[in-house]
């Protein structure tokens, strides 16, 4: 075995990464405090590299503020840890019935390490709000936003013109696909707040919500709480194929609710919003019933669940499910969960999961599984050969 071989395969190595691991953990908990889960997740473990920098919000802030630590990121540590197992599986071990226990674990944890990967990069998670006896075919993602102009003139569906929030730069232009559309980003806020303004307000809208509501636009810092929702703000200036037609203020705050903003070119329409990134579904779910109960004494909900009936659109086998805590809805290569519910009790929050990997942790885990319990009852033989043999 050559020796770089045997740097990349050592134990050494292993336990170094393990190791890291765990400091790269427990700074990243430190930091899920102040910037929360999602925040964290994206700066520590969907990184290579990351920075630790002293909390503003501790004790000694002013003091030491300049203090930085760097570190691997999951990515980093993740993609070592992955190739140090697999030249150390392939290099080190002979295939013996001896050692099929260890075989089987070592192949348990990289299959777990691959899950991983593969859950980062494949899977989505989005949520699905249904009030009681309606329907949805779309599920909607709060960390996300997209730019959307709705053509609703055809007669069986509508035809939608998304733009992702990352090409929303302040002077760049876009072309609308499918449409003889382009949008120009006057200015775009991550997070704003919009108040109703007092007198005339200078803002460069000229058409819809902005203009007719007076809308003042205050710009805001990004909130990382688990639990806060950033009001993507912009102003939209849509262009056609010789003038502008306008400029619009668009925000995620808008939304149903208000009047839809709409743009005309001719005879030609589109309804223009800036709002949460959905996922259509081919099928549509409808809840039937949803019910909890609240423990003795209290206000607080537990165990909530919510009776549902799932509609195909290519089909006319209905399925009929009860989901509850611990006993999701799998459809479609969709796994449904019950999140949470609306404050007025009618309508139910279920967090939807597309996961092309979830079986693999299941496999690594009975691979491991089934590699200790052999290595065990090959040792415990032993002994008992031995303690037969000494006797």
């Amino acid at each position: 075995m050559k020796p770089s071989y045997k740097a990349i395969a050592s134990l050494r190595l292993t336990v170094v990464l393990l190791s890291l691991s765990m400091v790269l953990v427990f700074f990243g908990t430190l930091a899920q405090v102040e910037t929360g889960i999602w925040k964290t997740q994206k700066d520590y473990f969907e990184s290579f590299i990351v920075v630790w920098s002293y909390p503003e919000i501790w004790a000694g802030y002013d003091k030491l503020f300049w203090l930085l630590i760097p570190m691997p990121g999951g990515y980093t540590i993740g993609g070592l840890l992955l190739l140090n197992l697999s030249v150390a599986f392939l290099t080190r071990f002979k295939a013996k019935w001896s050692k099929l226990g260890i075989h089987a674990i070592h192949i348990g944890l990289i299959t777990l390490i691959i899950s991983e990967l593969l859950t980062d990069i494949l899977a989505v998670e989005s949520k699905m709000a249904i009030d009681e006896q309606g329907r949805s075919n779309y599920s909607f993602s709060y960390q996300e936003n997209e730019l959307t102009l709705i053509d609703r003139s055809h007669p069986e569906h509508d035809i939608l013109h998304n733009i992702p929030v990352k090409l929303l730069k302040p002077g760049k232009t876009v072309e609308v696909p499918d449409s003889p559309l382009r949008i120009r980003t006057v200015a775009y806020y991550p997070n704003a707040q919009l108040m109703r303004g007092q007198g005339m307000v200078e803002s460069p809208a000229t058409q819809g919500a902005g203009v007719k509501m007076n809308i003042r636009v205050n710009p805001q810092p990004m909130n990382y709480s688990d639990n806060d929702v950033n009001a993507a703000t912009a102003y939209i200036e849509v262009l056609g194929p010789e003038e502008s037609l306008g400029t619009w203020l668009v925000s995620n705050l808008i939304d149903e609710r208000f009047p839809p903003q709409m743009v005309s070119l001719g005879d030609q329409s589109w309804e223009i919003a800036l709002r949460f990134k959905r996922y259509y579904h081919p099928f549509e779910v409808e809840l039937i019933d949803f019910t909890y109960d609240r423990y003795p004494g209290t206000e607080i909900p537990f165990n909530f669940s919510s009776e549902v009936v799932v509609y195909p659109f290519d089909s006319d086998r209905n399925t009929q499910a009860l989901i509850y805590m611990n006993h999701p809805l799998r459809h479609a290569g969709l796994t449904f969960y019950q999140a949470s519910f609306s404050e007025d009790e009618r309508t139910t929050i279920l967090q939807v999961v597309r996961n092309p990997g979830w079986l693999l942790p299941y496999i690594s885990v009975l691979l491991m599984g089934f590699g200790m319990c052999y290595q065990f009852a090959l040792h415990f033989g032993k002994f008992l050969g031995k303690r037969t043999a000494a006797s």
